[in-house]
């Protein structure tokens, strides 16, 4: 896990508030942020308004 996404799991998991954080669906973030509320949700990305564009997933992250 690099540092910086440990360091924010980190500051999610402690600060004091509601916090909510999106990020790429991947395996690393999913064990990175485990034991908050994690929801996948079925994304498009797309660039510069392409027409078509990449399916994926984004994980939505809180702790409530």
């Amino acid at each position: 896990m690099t540092s910086r996404r440990a360091k924010l799991a980190e500051l999610a998991k402690t600060i004091k508030g509601k916090m909510i954080i999106s990020v790429n669906d991947t395996p690393e973030m999913r064990q990175a942020f485990a034991g908050l509320h994690i929801e996948s949700v079925d994304i498009t990305y797309t660039v510069g308004g392409a027409k078509k564009g990449s399916k994926t997933a984004e994980l939505v992250i809180s702790n409530w």
